[in-house]
């Protein structure tokens, strides 16, 4: 496994520039003093989250009795209808305005940070050929790192780049994902067929 690359894809996947808003709207109601004790500490939770998934992913594949091309190909259908959002947003989804409070765990950690896509990106990772769990957690680390100091550094971020700013940031990371989902999808059906 290409460390470099999985850290790329992670940090693509994990979208933290789409998420300064979502995490700016959620903080907005806890009181200023608190916001950055409470940004490490739902950081924190989403690395435990992928830490944990990372390690029990093999088993899981294991148990559902998945091959590694199916893995691939399936993996790679996902993450081009994730990029595919990140580039043409559903402006109808749910957003953190009617929270109240100090958020814990959801919608932070969970699934902003940690969500469905980073999880099944993680096994698809963890499926591929010569993935060794080290590197494989290497590379989460790496790119969960690079995630937070964007999501600590929002506010900044959001006052630099703008609204604006930030969703042409997210639709280009988006279009980088495309590519790496389409030849995700082309390495499963590749190994695939020379396996059939």
């Amino acid at each position: 496994m290409d460390v470099m690359a999985a850290v790329v894809t992670l940090f693509l996947v994990m979208d933290p520039l789409g998420n300064v808003p979502m995490f700016l709207s959620v903080l907005k109601t806890v009181d200023p003093k608190r916001r950055r004790r409470v940004l490490v500490r739902e950081i924190a939770f989403a690395y435990a989250v992928l830490v944990i998934f990372a390690l029990l992913g093999r088993s899981l594949l294991d148990f559902l009795g998945l091959q590694p091309e199916a893995v691939g190909i399936a993996g790679g259908i996902v993450l081009f209808l994730i990029a595919l959002r990140m580039i043409f947003p559903d402006h109808g989804a749910a957003s953190g305005d009617g929270l109240e409070g100090e958020p814990f765990i959801v919608p932070l950690a969970i699934p902003l940070v940690a969500g469905p896509s980073t999880l099944a990106t993680l096994l698809l990772l963890e499926s591929a050929a010569g993935a060794s769990l080290g590197l494989l957690m290497l590379a989460m680390t790496i790119a969960w790192a690079l995630s937070a100091l964007i999501l600590l550094s929002s506010t900044s971020l959001f006052r630099m780049l703008g609204e604006r700013g930030l969703i042409a940031m997210e639709r280009l990371m988006g279009m980088l994902l495309v590519m790496v989902a389409v030849q995700m999808l082309l390495n499963g059906l590749r190994t695939s067929l020379k396996a059939g």
